[in-house]
């Protein structure tokens, strides 16, 4: 029975690490995007700081990333930047890459 338990616990140890890293990752990519969408609207650096963290407080209301989605298209479309939601969405996979290579090559 303890080889049982054992393995249960180091699936559940590996499980508790990918989803930690998945966080990191997905909030690094929020940052990310928070720059990039901060960089149209031609916001300072302390501007675009105080937006990035908003954008990732954002991601919290929701699961999945409908609520970052809404957040940047609202903000860019109130800036007048003329952007739909397909843009953005593609902002999100190629910083989801970023992020991602970004941590690994941190560890």
């Amino acid at each position: 029975m303890t080889s049982f338990d054992d393995r249960r616990r180091s699936l559940e140890g590996q499980f508790v690490a990918e989803q930690d890293m998945l966080f990191r990752i997905t909030a690094r990519r929020n940052r990310l995007v928070a720059q990039w969408a901060a960089a149209r609207m031609k916001l300072t650096p302390a501007e675009t700081d105080a937006y990035a963290k908003a954008v990732v407080q954002a991601d919290f209301e929701e699961a999945g990333d409908e609520d970052v989605i809404r957040k940047l298209l609202g903000d860019l479309t109130a800036a007048g930047i003329d952007i739909d939601e397909a843009e953005i969405r593609r902002a999100l996979e190629e910083q989801m890459v970023e992020a991602r290579r970004q941590l690994l090559e941190s560890r």
